[in-house]
């Protein structure tokens, strides 16, 4: 028994912690850290890799960025050349037709293929998004990847900006730092190809800087406005516009490789001649002119900020625990931050061992994505349900994956997802038809356990069938809750 008499122990506690930090249980979970629940969630984060991805054949977001050029490209190609070919049949042009044909029907053009065959920028996303589903499906305690699609919505980027890097930028800047120190994943979030293209600094340059003034073009405030609002301070944290702009100075010549270029093609690259040059102030703080060098420094200590210490925290504890959260697990998180200058393991470590965590009541409503997961994990449909199904489902809900309405990502408060709960229903069924052979009595106790209430218990056991039993398990509110 913990403090002021939470439970630190028991079925009861195992239950609440894999879905209140996890997915949900898997398997016999709960009966396997119900001797000590905060302990397994605990050792979660102590996994060597974990965070990161076994996946030697999803590429790199430069790859995919030059490969979706290219097969951009060679589709626009293949289309002229059909234009073409459709005008020289029109004008009796046999010989040229014939060898225009040809060209369309070369190795490496697509034009003769299937219909159903999935276009390379689709294969990448599919690709990306089943490793994602994969792993949250298969992960013992899934803290650790809850705190992946955490730190992926903090950040968040759009595949309806571009669609080939959305999935290797969360393998390649949100994976390898949830763990890590916060300045870390706030240096590799913002140079990354992903997040300047988003947010249009690739667009940017000082208007005194050799290209701005050739090109007589300025800066684009978008990224080091969100950058300070969204991603760091948060609002009526006290920066000014005036710290917008500097940063936004600041950060000129943080762009990309246009993926025209076969070698590097989408990759970081930083370019003097779009840097504004001088010195620069942000909140008060001189930052003398280094290139690169100006912006990582700028963002090391927006990382140590006491205000970006505070906003990380409420918005940590407003996912994982209640849209209101307690206002002393907050100050804990917070404390943590500021002590440890941000190393992210430990306030997640602190989030786990502060009672107030586990002390609050069970009202947080998940989010569709999470819902999903949890549903799979459930039923064990991961094999059965195909990853577009998945990705369908997520739109359908209004959550399509990757794709968030603003640069703030997608809601953690409740009101965001309640109209979406009759929509559930229907995915529940569907799910529940792919899994013939579960036994709903069974799951039951393996997925709720002693949280499933006494009517709860009962609706499971005069279910009309097996498929209604298991969807009506999924809307449970025990279920939808954490």
């Amino acid at each position: 028994m913990g403090a002021n008499g939470v439970p630190s122990s028991g079925k009861n506690a195992a239950a609440l912690g894999l879905h209140r930090f996890g997915f949900g249980p898997i398997g016999d979970a709960i009966t396997a850290i119900a001797a000590d629940p905060r302990g397994a969630l605990l050792a979660d984060l102590e996994r060597p890799g974990a965070g990161r991805l076994d996946t030697p054949n999803l590429i790199s977001s430069g790859e995919a960025a030059r490969e979706v050029f290219d097969f951009r490209a060679e589709r626009r190609a293949q289309q002229k050349l059909a234009l073409r070919l459709q005008k020289e049949v029109a004008t009796g042009g046999e010989n040229q037709a014939q060898t225009m044909a040809e060209a369309v029907q070369a190795p490496g053009s697509d034009s003769g293929a299937s219909p159903l065959k999935v276009p390379l920028p689709q294969q990448i996303i599919l690709g990306e998004a089943k490793a994602r589903f994969d792993a949250a499906a298969s992960a013992d305690i899934g803290f650790v990847e809850r705190l992946v699609w955490f730190w992926s919505n903090h950040f968040c980027v759009s595949a309806d900006k571009d669609v080939a890097m959305v999935g290797a930028y969360e393998r390649e800047a949100i994976r390898p730092h949830v763990l890590g120190a916060f300045a870390d994943l706030l240096q590799a979030v913002e140079s990354h190809p992903a997040m300047l293209l988003y947010l249009d600094n690739v667009q940017s340059m000082g208007a005194d800087s050799i290209a701005g003034i050739n090109r007589d073009k300025g800066l684009n405030e978008n990224l080091a406005r969100e950058t300070l609002e969204l991603h760091t301070l948060g609002v009526h944290s006290g920066y000014s516009q005036a710290d917008v702009t500097s940063l936004a100075k600041v950060i000129t010549g943080w762009t990309w490789i246009r993926p025209d270029d076969p070698a590097h093609g989408g990759e970081f690259v930083f370019v003097r001649r779009l840097h504004e040059p001088g010195e620069q102030t942000v909140l008060g703080k001189r930052y003398a002119d280094g290139g690169l060098d100006q912006g990582r420094a700028v963002l090391g200590d927006l990382a140590r900020h006491p205000a970006t210490a505070q906003h990380i925290s409420e918005k940590l504890a407003r996912h994982f625990i209640a849209d209101d959260p307690p206002p002393t697990l907050v100050t804990n998180l917070t404390q943590t931050f500021v002590a440890t200058e941000g190393d992210l393991k430990e306030v997640a470590r602190t989030l786990i061992t502060s009672d107030e965590s586990w002390a609050a009541p069970r009202t947080k409503l998940k989010p569709p994505a999470e819902w999903i997961a949890g549903v799979i994990r459930l039923t064990g449909t991961q094999a059965q349900i195909p990853i577009g199904r998945i990705m369908n489902a997520q739109v359908a809900l209004g959550a399509p994956l990757w794709r968030p309405p603003a640069p703030n990502g997608y809601s953690d408060a409740e009101g965001a997802w309640m109209d979406g709960i009759p929509r559930r229903i229907d995915i529940a069924t569907e799910f529940a038809g792919r899994a013939p052979h579960a036994d709903p009595l069974a799951l039951l106790d393996s997925g709720l356990g002693p949280l499933a209430s006494a009517q709860t218990r009962s609706t499971i056991a005069h279910a009309e069938s097996r498929s209604q039993a298991l969807a009506l398990l999924a809307m449970a509110p025990e279920f939808l809750r954490r």
